[in-house]
């Protein structure tokens, strides 16, 4: 008979993407999981066999997050140039003080060596860009891959506010996106 598990796999994935952003990928161990969750390193290589093997399930994880907070976003903003910016600043939210985003960029970098985790990526930006093109279907001068060139732009902002990262980062994606559409009503 299996022995009944004492900490959940989901609880140990949030650690693991817990020390992951705040040690960064290179720190996950099995014994640093053993440390945090209490369970045995053999009983974590038994769940989930590498290193790799950990730090993708985590990441994974993450992504499932991130598609059910886009959903959400999406279902609760108008179809409008606004809903567009509201989506995105919403998105925003979890970057928070600069450590965190800087930290989240060597997650990224995971994100972008893993061919998993890159289709993950990829499947995300479709659907974050289907989205953000239904948003600009009714604006006067928008076209398909408006919604593309809306991401791009977000991501960008987030760049330069990590930069200069003065006050919060949802006031300066907000900002930064109503800017870029004012710029492209007045042409």
């Amino acid at each position: 008979m299996p022995r009944k598990k004492m900490l959940a796999d989901d609880a140990v994935l949030e650690a693991a993407y817990q020390l992951i952003r705040i040690a960064g990928p290179d720190q996950l161990t099995f014994a640093r999981m053993s440390e945090m969750t209490g369970l045995s390193a053999s009983t974590l290589v038994q769940r989930f066999r590498t290193k790799a093997g950990l730090l993708q399930s985590a990441l994974l994880r993450a992504w499932d997050q991130l598609d059910e907070r886009t959903a959400l976003l999406k279902a609760a903003v108008p179809q409008s140039p606004e809903g567009a910016i509201a989506m995105l600043v919403g998105l925003s939210e979890d970057y928070g003080a600069i450590e965190h985003y800087a930290d989240g960029l060597m997650i990224l970098r995971e994100d972008l060596r893993d061919p998993v985790l890159r289709a993950r990526g990829t499947a995300w930006k479709t659907e974050l860009c289907a989205a953000l093109d239904r948003c600009f279907a009714d604006a006067p001068g928008a076209g398909k891959g408006m919604g593309l060139m809306m991401a791009a732009q977000w991501q960008g902002s987030l760049v330069w506010w990590g930069f200069d990262p003065v006050g919060r980062v949802e006031d300066h994606v907000n900002e930064s996106l109503q800017r870029f559409i004012a710029a492209l009503s007045s042409r």
